[in-house]
């Protein structure tokens, strides 16, 4: 009677000699779900040796159009059964599809295998992992031309900014929350620093006269010329001049202990 599998082989095989001859979508369809199970196993073995940025989704969404393509292309004619040349569609198509994805050439690609089977010999023979000297000697390159493809494989490993990264310390954060921001403000330290700075100048501010803050906020904040904030206060341009010289020596006593913190804020 033969075992469940050559049973399940013969009924597989019934249903595709069905579509073929009649070209029935819902038997394909019958087809795709029962290799589905195929395709999934293959995406997951592969995407295990793989890095972070490959999705597993992306990789059986492949294979499915790899297998749907199968069943309209075997022709057991060629001697194949349909699971096995279902088999090599499918992962040829996940293949191909990470091909695509992979920013890497082919080179690359093979100079990093190169290096990972010398660095694994080397451990078995010695039993501790090689320095960059050691490795490149064994791989008869230069340590440059090592050092050299090692940054040129980082550029290209692609990955998620939401994906987790952790360690012994955290139980994992989002890899954005890794990178160094630009932004001043994302600096807690320094957003700290500023206000300090911003607190102890409106303290020194608040010692003027009414005058000398009218002046300032005038030079300062609204753009005024001497001339004008002096038709204002009602004196002459020369003399804000002097109010203006006065306000600033008597800040710069006020903050003079403070001289290093707003250096930092500059």
């Amino acid at each position: 009677m033969g075992t469940p599998a050559d049973r399940r082989q013969v009924d597989t095989d019934k249903i595709w000699q069905r579509y073929h001859e009649t070209g029935d979508r819902a038997l394909r369809d019958q087809l795709v779900l029962t290799f589905v199970p195929l395709v999934r196993h293959l995406a997951y073995r592969k995407v295990r040796e793989l890095p972070a940025w490959c999705e597993v989704d992306d990789l059986v969404s492949s294979g499915v159009e790899g297998l749907m393509g199968a069943l309209d292309r075997y022709d057991p004619a060629k001697g194949a059964s349909l699971e096995q040349f279902v088999w090599t569609r499918i992962q040829g198509a996940v293949l191909d599809s990470l091909r695509r994805l992979d920013w890497a050439p082919r080179s690359l690609r093979r100079f990093e295998r190169d290096s990972e089977r010398a660095g694994e010999e080397f451990f078995r023979e010695t039993g501790r992992r090689a320095n960059d000297a050691e490795l490149a000697a064994r791989m008869g390159v230069e340590e440059a031309e090592l050092t050299s493809r090692r940054r040129d494989l980082a550029t290209a490993e692609l990955t998620s900014l939401d994906s987790v990264t952790s360690s012994d310390e955290d139980e994992g954060v989002a890899l954005v929350q890794t990178i160094a921001s630009d932004d001043a403000t994302a600096d807690p330290e320094a957003e700290a620093t500023r206000t300090i700075a911003r607190e102890r100048f409106r303290r020194a501010f608040s010692h003027l006269s009414e005058r000398e803050r009218r002046v300032a906020v005038m030079l300062y904040t609204q753009g005024r010329t001497l001339s004008e904030i002096g038709e204002v206060i009602g004196v002459s341009e020369s003399r804000v001049c002097q109010i203006h010289g006065e306000l600033k020596k008597r800040l710069r006593s006020s903050l003079r202990r403070d001289s290093e913190l707003f250096s930092a804020t500059a």
